[in-house]
């Protein structure tokens, strides 16, 4: 696989835990964050799709 096939983080460098410990910055758990380089492809597939719930919950 090539790097650029790789999912990519979705770290926005704005690094901190709120009281759900999500990250404000990229919307991922603690755990998430910890584990990411360890996942597999599609378990950061499933992540994301995860981020891009809370986001939606965020905005509103």
């Amino acid at each position: 696989m090539k790097t650029a096939d790789k999912v990519r983080s979705p770290c926005v460098s704005i690094c901190a835990l709120d009281q759900n410990d999500t990250c404000i910055g990229c919307q991922r758990t603690g755990d998430e964050i910890l584990r990411w380089t360890m996942m597999t492809d599609e378990e950061r597939r499933e992540v994301l799709r995860k981020v891009a719930e809370r986001e939606k919950k965020v905005a509103i």
